[in-house]
Parts: C-alpha cells; sequence; structure tokens
C-alpha cells in the first residue's frame, strides 16, 4: 500500500494506523489510494465487522491534505494543468463519500490535530460509528486561512451544525476543543488520553460487531468539562446569522466580548472572497445531500485553482512563512456578488463531472 497507511485485524475489526507523523498525517495522494483500496476491500470481506482509524502519535490524528503539494502541483499550470492535482481532490472527495456510507461501523479516534482533509476521513462515518476525542484534540476547518472553502464534506457536515455554528467555524477556521467538538455533534464521546490504552486494549477483546456499543460504555465514565461555545451560542447565532459577511464583520465590531472580538480578529486575516465564497457554499450545503456537496465542492476547488487564491495562501503560510497573503481581492468591499457566483458555475457537463458517479 504506502509505508504511511498500516493495517491489521483485531478481533474482526480492521484496524488502520496513519504513520506519517513528522508531516501529521498530511495525506498524499498515495494515502488516499491507499485508504480507499483497503476500505474498499474490508466493505465486502465478511470477517471484518468494524473499522478503526487511527494514528501512530498523539500529536495527529491527520493535519489535512499535503498543502506543499498543491502549491507545487499549482504551479504546473492553471488546476487543469496538472493531472495529480485533479486525481487527488476528485479521489479524496470520493473516499469521503466512501466513508460516508460504509457499511460497517467506522471509527475515528481524534487524538491530537484533525484539521480539514483529516475531518473528511473522520466526520464521514456512517451513524453506527462513532468519532472519539481527547483532551489533546484540535478540530478546526482552516481552510479560509489559505485561501480555500472548508471541503472534504464540509458543506454538508459544517451546514448541519445547530444554528450558526458552521458559519461561525467556516469563517473564522478557529480550533475547537473535545466538549465543543461533542456540543457542536462533530464527535460523539470522549476519552482522556491517558485512557487511550485501555481503549485500544478494548478493539483487542471485543468482537467488531460489538465494538461501539463497548466504546460508548467504556467512555460513559469520562466528562469533556464545559463546552465555550455552548457558552457564546446566543453570541454566535446573533453575529453569525447577518446577512453577509462584511455584516458578520460590523456586528462583531460592536461587540466587546473577547469571544467576538477573537472571531473579528482571526476573520480580519482570512481571504476576503474565500470567506464570501465559504458563506454561500454552506448556505447551498444545507440543502443539499452529502454526494451533491461533495460534487460541488469539486467544482469549487477548480475553480479555486483558476483564480490561485490557495496558491497564494499556501506560498504566505507556509512556503515563504512571511504570513503577509496578498488577497485577492485584498478587501471585503471589494468583493463582489460575480466574483462569487463565478466560483458557483459548473466546470463539467452533469454527465462528465469527476464525481458523477456518487449517489
Amino acid at each position: 500500500m504506502t509505508d504511511y497507511v498500516l493495517t491489521r485485524v483485531a478481533n474482526r475489526t480492521g484496524v488502520i494506523t496513519l504513520d506519517r507523523p513528522k508531516a501529521l498525517n498530511s495525506l498524499s495522494l498515495d494515502m488516499v489510494r491507499a485508504l480507499t483500496a483497503i476500505l474498499l476491500q474490508w466493505k465486502d470481506d465478511a470477517d471484518i465487522d468494524a473499522v478503526v482509524i487511527t494514528s501512530s502519535s498523539e500529536k495527529a490524528l491527520c493535519a489535512g491534505g499535503d498543502i506543499r503539494f498543491f502549491h507545487e502541483m499549482g504551479h504546473v499550470g492553471p488546476m487543469g494543468g496538472s493531472a495529480l492535482l485533479e486525481d487527488f481532490f476528485t479521489e479524496e472527495y470520493a473516499l469521503n463519500h466512501l466513508i460516508h456510507f460504509y457499511p460497517k461501523p467506522y471509527i475515528a479516534i481524534m487524538d491530537g490535530v484533525v484539521m480539514g482533509g483529516g475531518m473528511g476521513i473522520a466526520q464521514g462515518g456512517p451513524s453506527c460509528g462513532l468519532r472519539i476525542v481527547t483532551e489533546r484534540t484540535k478540530m478546526a476547518m482552516p481552510e479560509v486561512n489559505i485561501g480555500l472553502f472548508p471541503d472534504v464534506g464540509g458543506s454538508h457536515f459544517l451546514s448541519h451544525a445547530p444554528g450558526q455554528l458552521g458559519q461561525y467555524l467556516g469563517l473564522s477556521g478557529l480550533t475547537i476543543g473535545a466538549a465543543d467538538a461533542l456540543y457542536v455533534g462533530l464527535a460523539d464521546v470522549f476519552v482522556p488520553g491517558e485512557h487511550l490504552g485501555e481503549l485500544n486494549a478494548l478493539v483487542e477483546s471485543t468482537p467488531g460487531a460489538e465494538l461501539p456499543a463497548a466504546i460508548r460504555a467504556f467512555a460513559a465514565q469520562f466528562d469533556a468539562g464545559p463546552s465555550e461555545l455552548q457558552a457564546q451560542r446566543g453570541v454566535i447565532d446573533a453575529h453569525f446569522g447577518a446577512a453577509s459577511v462584511s455584516a458578520i464583520m460590523e456586528s462583531l465590531a460592536r461587540d466587546e466580548n473577547p469571544f467576538a472580538q477573537k472571531a473579528l480578529k482571526a476573520m480580519r486575516q482570512r481571504s476576503p472572497l474565500m470567506m464570501c465564497v465559504t458563506r454561500e457554499l454552506l448556505q447551498r450545503g444545507a440543502a443539499l445531500d452529502v454526494a451533491d456537496c461533495l460534487r460541488m465542492e469539486r467544482n469549487l476547488v477548480r475553480r479555486n485553482f483558476e483564480h490561485g487564491e490557495v496558491l497564494e495562501g499556501v506560498r504566505a503560510l507556509v512556503i515563504d512563512k512571511d504570513n503577509q497573503p496578498k488577497w485577492n481581492p485584498a478587501t471585503l468591499e471589494e468583493v463582489t456578488p460575480e466574483m462569487v457566483a463565478r466560483f458557483f458555475e459548473p466546470v463539467w457537463p452533469e454527465y462528465a463531472h469527476p464525481l458523477r458517479h456518487l449517489t
């Protein structure tokens, strides 16, 4: 498969271990293909009753896609100039869809950093699966920070968060911990990091078919503590329900609450255009099913690379590390409805869309 994706079977449970610690398990195309291949194999394997995805490092389950690869391939030319870049997003989103509708319990141990593409391989599990967080969990959809948008199904799972929580997470790109993840509905149970050894022993000793119930029972003794997002829910809904990104930021600016000011400070650093695209994306995603959300995102990612915003964001934050992205346009006032609408114009006819077969 790949050196970075390890697999084994324990008591009728297939265990996938991501093992690229120096890159916080950032997903390469080879890793996406390895994950897809093993999940397809186990889907029809009568000896596998459940799947667990975990990491060899407590620092991260997965920090996202390999953005250095995005930057390198994106400079081959407009996105169509790099077949590997096209393949990455098509195959990553197809993997997200596979996980979302997986016919067996899919259990994600979200210890450490879980961001972007890491959310895509953790959030998509079926209703019979489980998403486990620890006190080390650092969860975010921070794409607007690099000039992208919440993809990997983010248009679905963020748009279905209660109230305006999805807009808050998508537009600010800020990180949340275990208690907030549970409150938003992006996690199911909390297990302290010091008890993960017992959790792993449970995986070894419990038949796969019984594993989700056993983990829930085990986790019932633990409490993640209070949720800041729950405490600030009224503030979030009041501000992020405004009619535009500009209106949201103007509303936040009038609020001296430190929570509101922190969100405003973050948004002032983000791509103005991609915040506007993200707001529209989440509004549209709320009315779409998973497959249509992923098709919409696949369209948008092509438009983004054509525009070049993500290439500039990655340059500023990861390549040159000057932290001074030259966003295009530079201000919210310069973002027009036509610019936003351009991202949602179909790239392909329906019959030729690379994810047309998703149902």
